[in-house]
């Protein structure tokens, strides 16, 4: 667990959801800080989206408890409504609505709401402010979904599989965004699926597995905790002799497959400064084309859960 100094935000013990008999959040505790990106890491299927529901108070838990801003969201929801916002992964929005009048329309539910044309900019949608909804690209569309989301100046944002479904570009001004939200000093809970969006977005991740918490910590902790190995890649000549290759891996085991008339060869390993030396040195083969590509949070993942969770897929109906 962190020992981040910083106000808690959000507090859920021992969070327990059954359907039945069947058991889809075990016995989860977290902590979640004021002005930090939290996110979610899990395949389809890990309880993220129950977890967050729980937290937003959409869904009450079989057991345990949980406390947004010091409130308890399934008893103080009136309460907590104007300083929480949560954006579900599907939300619909007025089609024949322009940009400006949606945003026009959510800011009169608050009392002390932004002003539509600072959200307009937040959000990047000021040559697109009078556009009608309908007519918006997905990029577009999820950006004024957040827009609504923040309108009411909340301090706790909630957005479940933010970039799903986005092309690449939509999805960089999409993390742009939330880190503008983060600098306005929003809490950011998110779930998520995408590693290079976690490694990128978030202050602090939970890993989540089968209903389980199996790892916590920032993206860069995680990677120091739970893999040092690092991936050394090089090319060697067609009709090299693997034993050669095997010697100078010294105890590691090589991968070596053609590639472009020559042979790739991938061996893991904890010193890969050492590896290069022998590799270099050796005299039965001459090695090129180097690459050194550390340990990454997919790396982590593997070792957590296994390659059999990697099988994700955006359009896969909500997580449960």
């Amino acid at each position: 667990m962190s020992t981040n100094t910083q106000p808690l935000a959000i507090s859920a013990r021992s969070l327990v959801k059954k359907y039945g008999d069947s058991e889809v959040v075990s016995d989860i505790d977290l902590q979640i800080y004021s002005g930090k990106v939290f996110g979610l890491l899990g395949p389809n299927g890990a309880g993220k989206t129950t977890t967050i529901e729980m937290i937003a108070g959409l869904r009450l838990p079989t057991e345990g408890t949980v406390r947004v801003l010091g409130l308890d969201p399934a008893i103080e929801r009136d309460r907590l409504t104007k300083r929480m916002s949560v954006q579900p992964q599907a939300a619909n929005l007025f089609p024949t609505l322009t940009v400006t009048e949606t945003l026009d329309l959510f800011a009169s539910f608050y009392e002390d709401s932004r002003s539509t044309d600072e959200v307009v900019g937040l959000v990047g949608l000021k040559t697109s402010q009078n556009v009608r909804v309908t007519n918006l690209s997905g990029g577009q569309a999820r950006r004024l979904l957040i827009g609504v989301a923040v309108i009411g100046r909340p301090q706790v944002v909630i957005l479940d599989e933010p970039s799903a479904g986005l092309d690449p570009a939509a999805r960089r001004e999409l993390w742009g965004l939330i880190r503008a939200l983060r600098d306005q000093a929003v809490t950011v809970v998110l779930t998520t699926h995408h590693m290079d969006e976690a490694m990128e977005l978030c202050d602090q991740l939970a890993i989540m597995v089968s209903g389980r918490i199996v790892a916590e910590g920032s993206p860069d902790q995680l990677i120091a905790e739970h893999t040092a190995t690092s991936t050394v890649k090089f090319m060697v000549p067609v009709g090299t002799d693997p034993a050669d290759i095997f010697e100078a891996s010294d105890d590691e085991e090589p991968e070596i497959t053609p590639d472009s008339g020559a042979l790739l060869v991938r061996i893991g390993t904890t010193a890969p400064d050492a590896l290069l030396r022998r590799v270099t040195m050796h005299p039965g083969f001459r090695a090129t084309k180097f690459r050194v590509e550390p340990a990454s949070l997919e790396d982590v993942f593997l070792k957590l859960a296994g390659e059999s969770h990697l099988e994700w897929s955006d359009d896969q109906p909500k997580d449960r």
